[in-house]
């Protein structure tokens, strides 16, 4: 699979497919969900792990469970997180224990950490329950939409004892959605392609968090409908699928060159309409809060293709 990727792409490629092509990200929930403060935490694998309390020593496993941390008030008890790990500005400076998908056990152990928060289908399973079977408390977490994001603000809030700032946390989340919502309900549809990945390139289908942004905005994936959730259609579906909108992610926060390799394909409608957007990953491939401004800045993008349509197509 990686062979004739760069060097630098085989080292990102890893996290990447972990991060898009395990989960299997569904619709947003009508009613979110409220914590019982008095209540067992259940675990995004339906685990019990214990009450309500204050762990003082963290441990993270992923970037984005990092962020929830510190969305929540506790992130000044992680002890460490692992690669990648970099919003807020204060996580850059957090010890390292590998990366999410190759984690250093020994290091682990050796820091004793109260509890461990994990995520459910990126860590690699065996080390995870080699940790478990060393007696290690671990919580896994595994936010599959919008809702599911919001739900795990509330549950690491129960968890660690910071209920009352990740309620707050998780509260102005939700009006941030919905006030997108509300907002671009009722746009023209558009069609867009959303690549992830290149090469090989990737992209995403509509049961992905990612694909439940682009429904938000109004976006048609035109690759919506395949079964796999984050497909590998080649370039030649694209061009005869004639998206009116390329957006990318790209391998970090300021790439927007992934976009211009598109640019020689000059009957493509979205490279004739100047409708190639770059979107800083760590904004709209995290599950997180902050993919709200990810998903505004999507939504935002979409906007501005529709007014380069020809007038009577608007």
């Amino acid at each position: 699979m990686t062979r004739g990727i760069p060097l630098t792409n085989r080292l990102a490629l890893p996290l990447a497919l972990a991060a898009l092509g395990v989960l299997p990200w569904i619709g947003l929930s009508a009613e979110p969900e409220r914590i019982d403060p008095d209540a067992a935490v259940i675990d995004d694998r339906g685990r019990e792990v214990y009450g309500s309390g204050r762990p003082e020593r963290i441990i993270s496993l992923a970037p984005h469970l990092t962020e929830l941390l510190f969305a929540i008030g506790a992130g000044e008890r992680i002890i460490a997180t692992v690669e990648h790990a970099d919003h807020p500005a204060q996580a850059r400076s957090l010890p390292r224990i590998g990366s999410a998908v190759q984690l250093d056990l020994e290091r682990i152990v050796a820091l004793d950490p109260q509890l461990v928060i994990a995520w459910a289908s990126g860590n690699p399973r065996a080390q995870m329950e080699r940790l478990e079977a060393l007696g290690l408390k671990v919580y896994y977490s595994e936010p599959t939409d919008f809702a599911g994001i919001a739900r795990d603000l509330r549950r690491l809030g129960q968890i660690t004892g910071t209920m009352h700032s990740a309620e707050a946390a998780a509260a102005a989340f939700e009006r941030e959605i919905g006030d997108l919502r509300a907002r671009y309900s009722g746009r023209a549809p558009i069609t867009v392609f959303y690549q992830v990945w290149d090469p090989p390139l990737m992209t995403v289908n509509d049961r992905h968090l990612i694909g439940e942004a682009l429904q938000l905005c109004g976006g048609t994936n035109v690759f919506g409908d395949l079964k796999a959730l984050v497909p590998r259609p080649g370039r030649e579906a694209v061009l005869a699928a004639n998206p009116e909108v390329i957006v990318t992610g790209g391998p970090g926060e300021d790439r927007a060159d992934w976009l211009e390799p598109w640019r020689a394909w000059t009957g493509l409608t979205a490279v004739q309409r100047d409708n190639l957007f770059f979107i800083p990953p760590s904004l709209i491939q995290r599950p997180t809060p902050r993919i709200a401004e990810g998903t505004g800045l999507l939504c935002d993008a979409l906007e501005q293709a529709r007014l380069r349509r020809p007038e009577p197509d608007r």
